[in-house]
């Protein structure tokens, strides 16, 4: 059991994941009653990936969600009513009815920032909230989602770059589903584990069972508290599957049988109930209470967004533009004297302390230039210790090559790059081999 958790938390994060189940059950039959005007993407199979992420969050934190995430929409108190309206393009909705799916936020009471299509680029934007959260003293963490395919994008990249080099406050989900869209993860990266692409950035990265939600909540709680602590970015990649397809039109025939038999058993929802029950944090009357409540909740809800009406032709032409509908204001949460000159300039001069060579090259050179002894070749004696502080795997590697130092490169040609001259260049043609013969020896071609 999660020593981290209540057991009043361990049932609310159980309510959380039930209400997203049933939430996504009821906006199914509305999609097939034509009520749902935008697309339809199931989570399911998904539930305890965003949910136990957003559970680990504090009420100041940000989050980003993706199309995948409702559960993490509900954890931040967004209402199923919400949720309801927006999918069928209610004017009640909150973008009143302008979008059909899930693009919408919450910048000033949740901290939810819209989902943004062009998968990977809430990456960047994630790491602005991040550093803009930092540099006003909030203390902020800023928590978003990406998935298998997502993680391959230039933006992803870029993004993870920034945050790295910028130790951004930025926790990142990868849910590793096993589809982007009808491509297998091992069709589009050659790797096993998404997590290992956190060691390009410098950053912490954990790898975690999707299925288990508290598992993911300890990893993400525990990467919030690294990055609020100042430690950097954290890449958190959560193991899991999608049970549908990639929405509500696509019927996933592309998924093997056999891979869909081998996740059903360890369906998230189902892990957790069993979970509670094997813990003793509740008991058949406690469950059928939260049961009734959720489905209480979710009627009354989805009465009121069939209920609402469509938006009037003329809400088209208003919202285009800001014109001044809303004041954009910085909370400050640290003396603004601290980030204002002169408290804020730094001298424009760096010490570097190895100019960029290899740790071993450095400490090899130290004895040499202590001795006062010179030698035209010093790098000789670093290659030797460079080449002995190379760990040793399990499997042989090959020998490695003389160092470049040793070799005698007196009698080498010089380097000769032609920049784009072709073959009429006389200096190029010389250096080309001469063209193969094909002719025989009897002459014929």
């Amino acid at each position: 059991m999660s020593l981290a958790l209540t057991r009043d938390q361990h049932l609310e994060i159980y309510y959380y994941m039930q209400l997203n189940r049933r939430l996504e059950e009821r906006m199914e039959r509305l999609f097939r009653q034509n009520k749902i005007v935008g697309g339809l993407y199931s989570s399911l199979g998904q539930e305890a990936v965003s949910v136990g992420a957003a559970y680990a969050l504090e009420p100041r934190d940000w989050l980003a969600p993706m199309i995948r995430n409702i559960g993490a929409l509900l954890v931040k108190g967004v209402k199923p009513r919400d949720i309801f309206t927006q999918h069928m393009a209610k004017s009640t909705s909150p973008t009143q009815g302008k979008d059909g799916t899930s693009h919408f936020s919450d910048l000033k009471t949740h901290h939810i920032v819209s989902p943004i299509s062009m998968l990977g680029d809430l990456i960047p934007v994630m790491t602005g909230v991040a550093l803009a959260g930092r540099y006003l003293g909030q203390k902020i963490v800023a928590m978003t989602w990406i998935g298998d395919g997502g993680s391959s994008t230039g933006a992803f990249h870029e993004g993870m770059s920034l945050a790295a080099a910028q130790r951004a406050p930025l926790v990142v989900v990868l849910e590793n589903n096993q589809w982007a869209y009808s491509t297998p993860v091992a069709r589009q990266v050659p790797l096993r584990d998404l997590a290992d692409r956190a060691k390009a950035y410098g950053i912490l990265s954990k790898i975690v069972d999707g299925n288990d939600v508290v598992a993911v909540y300890d990893a993400a709680k525990a990467a919030v508290e690294d990055c609020r602590a100042g430690r950097g970015p954290v890449l958190l990649e959560a193991k899991t599957m999608r049970m549908k397809g990639h929405a509500q039109h696509d019927a996933a025939e592309y998924v093997p049988r056999a891979m869909v038999d081998y996740w059903k058993p360890r369906d998230p929802l189902a892990l957790f109930e069993k979970y509670l029950s094997e813990h003793k944090l509740w008991d058949a009357h406690r469950k059928s209470e939260i049961d009734e409540r959720i489905d209480r909740e979710l009627e009354e809800d989805q009465k009121f967004a069939e209920a609402s009406p469509f938006p009037p032709p003329e809400l088209a032409e208003q919202g285009v533009y800001c014109d001044g509908c809303h004041t954009i204001k910085a909370e400050w949460r640290r003396p603004k004297a601290e980030v204002m000159p002169p408290a804020s300039n730094t001298e424009a001069v760096w010490k570097v302390e190895d100019f960029g060579a290899p740790v071993a090259v450095q400490r090899a050179a130290k004895p040499a230039a202590a001795s006062g002894s010179h030698t035209s070749h010093p790098p000789k004696q670093a290659a030797a210790a460079l080449a002995a502080s190379k760990p040793v795997g399990k499997v042989a590697e090959k020998p490695a090559a003389p160092p470049a130092a040793e070799a005698d490169v007196s009698s080498a040609p010089a380097l000769r790059v032609p920049f784009g001259r072709g073959p009429k260049d006389k200096s190029f043609r010389q250096q080309q081999p001469p063209p193969p013969d094909h002719r025989n020896k009897r002459g014929r071609r």
